[in-house]
């Protein structure tokens, strides 16, 4: 009996593509669907399968029409460090593109948020997040336009939010953060070149300042194939 016999095609494939990226490096090129279902005696299916499931968990990606070896996920501190902060943490070189910097007027869920009338104006800013070139994340970021309205003249969206709110003398006192896994719009989806079938994580953060009062809320979505988080918890 045979080790294909005894255990799923599936299993006895992704096993297999297992040990061969662990031989290659980032950058390689991963075997071609034809080759792997020769080697490993399956259906093509069974090796797209799994070479889905190595996308989707960020190992591989697509490039042009040949498969590579991913470089490692960025991986982001749960905290009250700005991404700029977590990226440089790791290694990374982060960076953004302006997408949308407009004003809204607070709908009744931002103004609960941010506690304001209801009505009031927002300054609204999306921005996609990029590390070492490579798009991360879609970052919505919404402040009170009364308390950071000179932002228009004097702050760089390119660069990172979170100094610049220091430097305006505010200081971060805590956030509350919810998690949870989505799939992209289109429009997002072609924002980060991805696809509306890649699984995102979707992060919604409220912030207080010291005094606790909402400094900001935001809606970010990132590439679950690019990034990961971790948090230290203690007692």
């Amino acid at each position: 009996m045979t080790s294909l016999d005894r255990e799923p095609k599936s299993y006895v494939v992704r096993q297999g593509l297992e040990h061969i990226l662990l031989e290659l490096e980032v950058g390689d090129t991963v075997p071609p669907e034809r080759e792997l279902a020769a080697r490993f005696e399956v259906s093509r299916e069974t090796v797209r399968q799994a070479l889905h499931e190595l996308l989707v968990e960020g190992r591989i990606e697509r490039r042009g029409r040949g498969t590579v070896v991913s470089r490692p996920k960025l991986t982001q501190p749960l905290s009250l460090r700005s991404y700029t902060e977590g990226a440089l943490l790791y290694g990374r070189v982060p960076s953004r593109v302006v997408v949308t910097w407009e004003d809204l007027v607070a709908d009744d869920t931002l103004a609960t948020d941010l506690a304001l009338p209801l009505e009031s104006p927002v300054m609204h800013l999306e921005r996609v997040l990029l590390a070492d070139g490579e798009r991360i994340g879609l970052e919505s970021t919404y402040l009170p336009k009364s308390r950071f309205g000179d932002f228009r003249q004097t702050f760089d969206p390119t660069t990172s939010l979170y100094a610049a709110i220091r430097a305006s003398g505010v200081e971060f006192g805590e956030a509350t953060e919810r998690i949870e896994t989505v799939l992209a719009s289109p429009r997002e989806a072609a924002l980060l070149e991805s696809t509306t079938a890649m699984p995102m994580l979707l992060m919604h953060r409220k912030t207080l300042d010291t005094n606790g009062v909402p400094i900001e809320c935001i809606r970010s979505l990132y590439r679950g194939d690019r990034i990961a988080f971790v948090a230290t918890l203690t007692r």
